[in-house]
């Protein structure tokens, strides 16, 4: 089977949770590390999936590596090679597909409860949730792109999942693992820190204080998502 391409932004934010559950499904998956200078290959063809992770850059910042990226994810559309997006990378399907990316009223960071839109298609990806607590860093939002299903909404911010076919975005962080939760309270205190005014950040302590119990429910709702998402790997 081919891989599953997994695209890391930031040296914090990897697979996570996604690369543990891909293991036991004996999935197997390869990393492109933007971080590190790494190039975005020039097709999807010798992947079954294509994964993209979060990071504190905007995809709307001149960089150099976001044309060609945004270019793989409209082939991997055309091509009918699921995506996968959490928070910046569900901007960037969004943005490669005609939406748009913006500041959210206010930056949502840590632990908050989403809630599952009441539509067939988030059933097939969110089965009888109504709602969870999900975990949360980002300042900006995604419009849902034209042929997509809006499916998560928070309190703070309208726009949380999409779907279109075989491909979801995700605005909330649902890979989440107790250790990166400690890891991103540490190094981006200065972001709590700063942005403490806002209804929806939390001080790290709050994030951490059931940081195990949080994750193992979190975990539930995306085996949800990845099992779904896994049926339409291209063989």
């Amino acid at each position: 089977m081919k891989p599953v391409v997994i695209f890391r932004h930031a040296c914090c934010e990897g697979a996570g949770y996604l690369g543990t559950f891909l293991a036991r499904n004996a999935i197997p998956w390869c990393e492109v590390r933007i971080d590190k200078g790494e190039t975005v290959p020039a097709s999807v063809d010798e992947y079954s999936g294509v994964v993209l992770m979060g990071g504190p850059m905007s995809v709307n910042d001149d960089l150099p590596w976001i044309p060609p990226l945004l270019q793989l994810i409209r082939e991997s559309v055309e091509k009918d090679v699921p995506l996968l997006g959490h928070c910046l990378g569900g901007q960037l399907i969004s943005k490669a597909l005609g939406g748009v990316v913006s500041k959210n009223p206010v930056k949502e960071i840590g632990w908050g409860q989403v809630q599952v839109v009441d539509h067939p298609h988030a059933r097939e990806w969110f089965g009888d949730l109504q709602g969870f607590n999900s975990f949360h860093w980002h300042g900006e939002t995604f419009t849902v792109p034209a042929g997509a299903t809006h499916v998560l909404s928070s309190p703070y911010c309208a726009n949380q999942a999409y779907v279109m076919g075989k491909h979801i975005g995700l605005q909330c962080h649902i890979e989440m693992t107790p250790e990166m939760v400690k890891v991103w309270t540490e190094q981006w205190k200065n972001d709590i820190a700063t942005s403490a005014a806002s209804p929806a950040v939390q001080p790290a302590e709050i994030m951490l204080a059931g940081v195990e119990a949080d994750c193992e429910v979190l975990h539930g709702v995306a085996d949800k998502v990845y099992t779904r998402w896994i049926q339409g790997l291209v063989a």
